[in-house]
This record gives structure tokens, C-alpha cells and sequence, in this order.
């Protein structure tokens, strides 16, 4: 830790004190990790662009639950379960000869002139006549664009379909239906933008790419205590439908390894991958990591390449489990056991691939004592979770952030001087799990919205971890897109909340190598350099509703007195972000012409200077 000794006497005079002279270690850059989880509309409606709710029948077409809706008769829509195209059951359409009958989706968000592809699986009887693929965008005749299928066999038969909507809606419509009689089935059906990259939604892809982020954890969090990994490989279109084991909603099984991964590739990040501790075995996660990380020769390996992938992942960061500690954890037991459980997880993913990095699970107390003293040989670092609610007052509101951490790198610190278990050993803290957690669900299951006080706790929780980055390696946002997450997506469009606004930042102006700090309370002020020394960082978060004028004393490094500033500031600290809508939340960038040894923070601000060195 970096110890501040000044703070006290920066605090009485009223200033901020920066020595640059008195350095930290580098801080890492995985401390800018993000969390991403099969929850609400984190992957499904916010990174991947399948537009269909429910596109393999999860639920029985036409009945309440489920997004189709029979176009004809209802009853002429029914499940088979005997011999399934995926999953459970199919829909059968039975026609008559009277009209046309089918199953359509509605809700869907278009814009006009914007293209859309897709494909659908069907097969029928053969009196059952031409099926018609349409998307609808209104009322009128004219208002759709039809693909017209000539013949259906018996046998199922993938055909795709491209369409242009005509106009902007946020009640489209997919319309699947034949005239003639007999019956037709529906295997699957998928419809996307075509503007969607390895079936991820562009809008989503060119956000992320700006965050740049250097690791992401997947595919949970809770869902993975009760996932199976091999639901999610191969043909999607074949991939099980499941009720998702830990939230509601359905698991449709198309975004799995292999696409996780080309979501890494595209974003130029490194993935960090949850394997089930909780319903799962050791044979199933000896599997995955030789699925991902083997040569070809290897059976897993092999399977991987059949799937298009010859190439192994090499996957380095692997957590077994999530929050184990918790009774609401699938798989939940007592730490005398998980202990030895976690152990021979570890044992046998090592043996299958020995350069891999592998995070245990953690919780300040009895927990990660627990593991501490009895897993130290069994893991590389060790995580660490919390969120914090909504506190009316400001500065209380802010503080709980960094006072988190503070409490989390403290307990740490601890542990190295109790444990014996320890000795030679360097694991560090994985905060991979962070974040507010408060508000209602705006965009789907647990879907809340930040808010502008809300990034300035984000910036003071950088600033805290570069005070700690002798203890604290990695830490992972929670849950990036939707959900609690700092980018957020309706239909056709997505935005920064607030908080992204930080990562983004901060990400690419705050320094790596910590320097000593002062800093007056109520601000929470960081100062860093960058890699190469040649410009001093300093991060300023003000939590008051007046503007602060700050006398800064430097030492350890010399100025040019040029610079730049970037604020993000607001006389309304509930002032948010909204996809589709102009920003009330944004980064400002000034120039500073010639620095006087003041600095200046806006009221309810973040701010951050870059100074440039001799």
C-alpha cells in the first residue's frame, strides 16, 4: 500500500499534496475488467442481436407465456414432443385450406432503410402449400416484405431470408405462415440486423470497443453454478433452450464458449472464465479447460476444432465457482467441505493445462480465511464481491465505494501476516464482482440506472484502487450491458451510462505507477504517473455542490505547466443517460495552458488533469 503520511496535515491546510518521488506499485491494468453474466438483458438484447425472444420454442408457441402468437386460429397451434427440432417440443401448425395460419412475434424494434437477415428451419406435410416469411413494420398491405418458401418437405430444411424495413418501429412484426392444408413445423428461427458482427449487435461491439476493457469474466456470477458449458457449443440452432438455473427467464444457448470467445477476439480483450463449482464436477471442468486450451490431438480439443475452432484458446484466468459462501449459491455447502472441493477442482484443471491461473472464491471473514489457510497451494488469486445501495447523502454515497475496497485490501493485508499458509505465496485480490446495486429494473431484469453521482463513487473506487495495487490485481465491473452494467440498450440503439463514462477515462488518461497523496476531505484525490513518467495523472472526485478551487503542492517532478483536463459534471447528481437520447451526462476536455498550482473541481464532478513533465 502506498501510504499517504500527509494526509492529515494536506487535510488541516486545505490542499492537496502530491510527491512524486514516492512511488507504489505499477498499477494493473486488469483493475479496468468487466463482468459479463447470463442475466436479464446483459447478453440476450444488449450484446447479442438476436432480435427474437424465445426463437427455439422454450415455451409452448401461442400459449401465455410465450412472445408467438398464433396469426389464425389458436387452436390450430400446437407442441409435438415427439421427435423435437430442439429442446422439449416443436410447434405444428395445422391448416385447412381456409386462409392462411401461422405463428408471428411482435414488438420488434426496426429502422427504416436498416437491413435484417435471418433464417428458419420448417418442414411439412406435402399438401401443406408455400410458407411465407414477412416482416411487418404497419398496418397497411404494403407495409411488409415477404419471402416466399415454394415447397416444404417433410424433412426439416434451413432456409434464410434478407429483408429492408420500410419504416421506424418499435412494434415490428415476424410472421411465419402457409395456406394450403396438412400441417408444417417450425424448428428454430432467428432474425438479426445484418449489420451484427459474429451475431453480436454493432451498436452494443463499438461501445465496448471504446471501454477497452482488458479482461472479462463469463458466464457468471449465479448462472454458472447451475450451467452446463456444452449446452452452449456447436450448431446453435441445435443448442437446448433451458430455464435459466439462477434468474428467470430462458437460457437460449447461443452465446456460448466459442462465441464468447470470438466476443474477446473482436474486443482485443482476455477472457476470464467461471467454471460450475456448485452442481458441476471435476470431470465436467477438466473438460472445459481442455475444450479451450488443448491441442487438437486432445478428444476436447478435437471436439473444439470440429466446431471450427483448430486453433486453442489459451485461456490464462479461470475462477472455480461463485460466491460458494452464499445459501442462495447452487451447490452451496459448508467450508470444511468446499475447501476440499475447491482443492480438487484446482488439482485436476492444473493437471490438464499447468500455465493456467486459476481464482478461488473469497468473502472477508471466516470465508477467505478459510480458503486462505487451506487453499493457498490451490489457487493464484483469490476474489473478492461487493455492492453498495443508494445513500441520500452525498459524500456518504461516494465514500462507500472506496471505503470497500479500502476494507477489502485491509483484511488482505491481514491475512499475509496471520497465515503461514501464505508464506511465498502472492495472491492477490480479484474484486470480480462490483458495482451500485439500487433502483428500479429500466431495462429488464435487474436493469437499474446510474446516475451521476453514481460515476463519481466509480472514480473515487480507481482512485482506491491505485492506493492498494500492491494487493488488489484484478477487478471486474458488474454486469457491463443492461442489468446493473455502465452501457445500456433499448432496440435499435445503446449508451454510456455515467459510469462507463469513467471506465472509458480513465482507462486510457490515468496513470500505472501510484505516487503519495494528500488529499482534503471531502475530495478523494489520486495522483499517478504514466508509464513513461512524462505526464502526471491527478484524478479529483467532489462530492459537494460547490465548485472547489484547490491549492496543490508538487514535489518529485517537474511541470511544464501544460496540460489537459477532463470533467464529467453536473449541477444534478440524478442527471443519467438514456440509449436514443441526446447525453445529459458527458466527458468535457480542456486545455490547460499554463498550471498556477490551483486546481478546479466542478460541483458533483470527476475530474482529471494529465500535467505534462519535463
Amino acid at each position: 500500500m502506498l501510504v499517504a503520511s500527509n494526509i492529515s496535515q494536506a487535510a488541516a491546510m486545505g490542499k492537496v499534496t502530491i510527491d512524486a518521488g514516492k512511488t507504489g506499485e505499477p498499477v494493473s491494468k486488469y483493475i479496468y475488467g468487466q463482468f459479463i453474466e447470463h442475466l436479464g438483458r446483459c447478453i440476450y438484447g444488449g450484446i447479442w442481436a438476436e432480435m427474437l425472444q424465445d426463437r427455439k420454442f422454450f415455451h409452448s408457441a401461442g400459449e401465455g407465456n410465450s412472445p408467438w402468437k398464433a396469426t389464425g386460429p389458436k387452436e390450430s397451434v400446437t407442441m409435438a414432443t415427439a421427435n423435437p427440432f430442439v429442446g422439449n417440443h416443436t410447434p405444428v401448425i395445422s391448416l385447412a385450406g381456409d386462409g392462411s395460419r401461422g405463428i408471428a412475434q411482435q414488438d420488434l424494434g426496426l429502422i427504416k432503410g436498416k437491413k435484417y437477415e435471418g433464417r428458419v428451419w420448417l418442414a411439412g406435410t406435402e399438401d401443406a402449400g408455400e410458407a411465407s416469411i414477412s416482416l411487418v413494420w404497419g398496418s397497411g398491405s404494403q407495409d411488409r416484405q415477404t419471402v416466399t418458401i415454394r415447397k416444404l418437405n417433410r424433412e426439416y430444411r434451413k432456409t434464410e431470408f434478407k429483408f429492408t424495413a420500410g419504416a421506424t418501429t418499435d412494434n415490428g412484426r415476424l410472421e411465419i405462415t402457409a395456406a394450403g392444408k396438412g400441417s408444417f413445423r417450425v424448428g428454430t428461427v432467428s432474425l438479426m440486423p445484418s449489420d451484427n458482427i459474429r451475431g453480436m449487435r454493432a451498436d452494443t461491439l463499438a461501445l465496448l470497443k471504446q471501454l477497452n476493457a482488458p479482461v472479462y469474466r463469463w458466464p457468471g456470477g449465479n448462472f454458472v453454478s447451475g450451467y452446463n458449458w456444452k449446452d452452449g457449443i456447436g450448431d446453435r440452432d441445435r443448442r437446448p433452450p433451458r430455464k435459466n438455473p439462477a434468474w428467470t427467464g430462458i437460457e437460449h444457448n447461443d452465446m456460448g464458449l466459442d462465441e464468447f470467445m470470438a466476443f474477446c477476439r473482436e474486443l482485443d480483450t482476455e477472457p476470464y472464465i467461471a467454471i460450475n463449482s456448485g452442481l458441476g464436477g471435476v470431470s465436467n471442468a477438466i473438460e472445459e479447460v481442455e475444450y479451450a486450451n488443448a491441442a487438437s490431438s486432445n478428444p476436447m480439443g478435437k471436439l473444439r476444432a470440429q466446431n471450427g475452432h483448430s486453433r486453442p484458446y489459451k485461456v490464462m484466468f479461470w475462477g472455480i465457482g461463485n460466491e460458494m459462501y452464499g445459501n442462495w449459491q447452487l451447490g452451496h455447502i459448508p467450508l470444511d467441505q468446499y475447501v476440499r472441493k475447491h482443492n480438487e477442482f484446482a488439482e485436476a484443471m492444473f493437471k490438464a493445462d499447468p500455465s493456467i491461473k486459476v481464482v478461488g472464491v473469497g468473502a472477508t471473514g471466516a470465508w477467505s480465511e478459510g480458503m486462505i489457510r487451506d487453499c493457498a497451494q490451490y489457487m493464484d488469486l483469490i476474489s473478492e464481491h461487493f455492492y453498495c445501495g443508494e445513500n441520500k447523502d452525498l459524500v456518504a454515497h461516494v465514500n462507500q465505494i472506496p471505503e470497500n475496497i479500502k476494507a477489502k485490501a485491509r483484511a488482505h493485508r491481514d491475512y499475509r501476516k496471520r497465515f503461514s499458509s501464505l508464506k511465498g505465496r502472492d495472491i492477490r485480490i480479484a474484486m470480480d464482482e462490483w458495482n451500485y446495486w439500487y433502483g428500479p429494473h429500466v431495462f429488464g431484469e435487474l436493469g437499474t440506472r446510474y446516475f451521476l453521482k453514481d460515476a463519481l463513487g466509480i472514480a473515487a473506487g480507481i482512485n482506491e484502487f491505485a492506493r492498494n495495487s500492491d494487493i488488489i490485481f484484478m477487478a471486474n465491473y458488474a454486469q457491463t450491458v443492461n442489468v446493473i452494467g455502465c452501457i445500456k440498450t433499448d432496440k435499435t440503439s445503446a449508451a454510456f451510462e455515467s459510469t462507463g463514462l469513467v471506465f472509458m477515462l480513465y482507462r486510457v488518461h490515468f496513470g500505472v505507477i501510484p505516487v503519495e497523496t494528500g488529499s482534503p476531505a471531502p475530495l478523494n484525490v489520486m495522483a499517478t504517473l504514466t508509464e513513461n513518467r512524462k505526464a502526471l495523472a491527478i484524478s479529483i472526485v467532489n462530492p459537494t455542490m460547490e465548485q472547489q478551487d484547490i491549492p496543490v503542492e508538487i514535489s518529485g517532478i517537474r511541470l511544464t505547466g501544460s496540460g489537459k483536463c477532463w470533467q464529467i459534471a453536473g449541477n444534478d447528481p440524478m442527471a443519467y443517460n438514456d440509449p436514443g437520447k441526446e447525453p445529459k451526462v458527458q466527458i468535457k476536455e480542456t486545455a490547460v495552458r499554463e498550471f498556477n498550482g490551483m486546481l478546479k473541481a466542478e460541483p458533483c464532478s470527476v475530474t482529471l488533469y494529465s500535467l505534462n513533465a519535463k
